[in-house]
């Protein structure tokens, strides 16, 4: 069984996993002081796979080291991109190792950096949780598709001391990160929270400094909700800020969370729980229902959503309601390309696309995050079993 990723809150958390033919595993574990942000690296020898943050691929092209023009499927690749699923893609790449299949080296640098280290081709596959835009596909080429590999909620955090539960609505929230509500025992706030015991300190907004699919999904919502959001700095991967402290990746915003007293900002809801960082419940008015972040709450917003055949949805900017549904709730896709260059390289990018959406998706609930639904799976299926090099289909399944 696959052990949860849980990174401690004040470090940086280095993970080597050693994992031979036979499927034995050895491990070492490496902790070192951090300032603002946390850094987590996988690295499997033989047939492993690595997840790394904040750094860019090394390698000049897309396969991690062996392979080629044969028939066999390359023993590794390289990718790139989003830090919000990093920690499940940890999960699922070191079980289809164990399984025999290619060695996946990620690196979690972001929604951005993923999808233009696609675009220039440095990495086999790319990793967003915000969809590409069509100038980006173009410059990419190959016919870029979408693999919907799994949802997740998207959590407002806080640091608040003696406040263990903590409600806000859309308009407070955004509010609170355009730099109009400066205190926590502001009226809106208050009003909200009548049984809790806000103190009058300053709020310290944290933010991500890199270019985030997980800041377009909370922005999409704050657009939503807000029209002061949507006519000031809108919606986007990459945004001004009106106010706030950056963090790089998911990583960094809880370590900076974590480390600085009256804080909030905005994680994925795994980075929260195995940070043991507090989140609030969101609601839409005074005394209404608010809703508590979970995999439950954010299937349900998924479930809710209409998904295009291109699987290219942002469910944030719909602002979805309902009993027991969280409205900051996103997909986040692998970036394949249907026609390659290199077959081994697309036999291994296919198998590992598979894996993810199929094999992979059992690991997905205890990482806190949303299995793909059976209609978006055929989607992916559909898309896997096209990919081609030179005419060839790259998925032997």
């Amino acid at each position: 069984m696959i052990s949860p990723w849980k990174p401690g809150p004040w470090k940086s958390f280095v993970f080597r996993v050693e994992i031979e033919r036979s499927g034995r595993l050895s491990g070492v574990a490496c902790w070192k002081p951090l300032v603002a942000a946390l850094v987590l690296s996988f690295a499997v020898a033989g047939c492993g796979g690595t997840v790394g943050q904040g750094e860019e691929p090394q390698s000049e092209g897309g396969n991690g080291g062996s392979g080629g023009g044969g028939g066999e499927a390359a023993q590794s690749i390289n990718g790139a991109g989003a830090s919000f699923p990093a920690p499940v893609y940890s999960a699922m790449f070191q079980k289809l190792a164990q399984d025999g299949g290619p060695q996946v080296n990620y690196q979690s640098i972001g929604s951005s950096g993923g999808r233009e280290q696609f675009i220039q081709k440095t990495v086999a596959f790319g990793a967003s949780d915000a969809p590409m835009e069509a100038e980006e596909e173009q410059q990419a080429g190959g016919d870029p598709q979408h693999i919907a590999t799994v949802g997740g909620a998207v959590v407002a955090a806080y640091n608040l001391e003696g406040v263990e539960e903590l409600n806000l609505t859309g308009p407070v929230l955004s509010d609170i990160f355009l730099g109009n509500i400066t205190t926590w025992n502001d009226p809106a706030i208050a009003e909200l929270n009548p049984d809790a015991q806000l103190p009058g300190e300053e709020i310290a907004v944290v933010h991500r400094s890199d270019g985030s699919g997980t800041t377009s999904i909370f922005t999409n919502y704050l657009s939503a909700v807000s029209p002061d959001w949507e006519g000031g700095p809108g919606a986007g991967s990459e945004i001004e800020w009106p106010t706030g402290i950056g963090g790089d990746g998911n990583e960094g915003v809880a370590g900076q969370i974590t480390q600085t007293p009256n804080s909030i900002g905005y994680v994925g809801l795994e980075y929260a729980i195995e940070n043991d960082i507090s989140y609030a419940n969101i609601g839409t008015e005074p005394g209404g229902e608010f809703v508590e972040p979970s995999v439950e709450s954010a299937r349900a917003a998924i479930e809710n959503a209409e998904i295009p055949e291109d699987l290219k949805v942002t469910i944030s900017e719909t602002n979805p309601q309902g009993e027991g549904v969280y409205p900051i709730t996103g997909l986040t896709w692998m970036l394949v390309r249907s026609e390659m260059e290199d077959l081994a390289e697309c036999k291994a990018v296919a198998e590992t696309a598979w894996f993810v959406t199929h094999e992979g998706q059992e690991l997905a609930p205890e990482q806190n995050y949303v299995q793909i639904p059976e209609n978006v799976v055929a989607i992916n299926e559909e898309k896997i079993r096209g990919m081609q090099a030179g005419g060839e289909a790259c998925y032997e399944g």
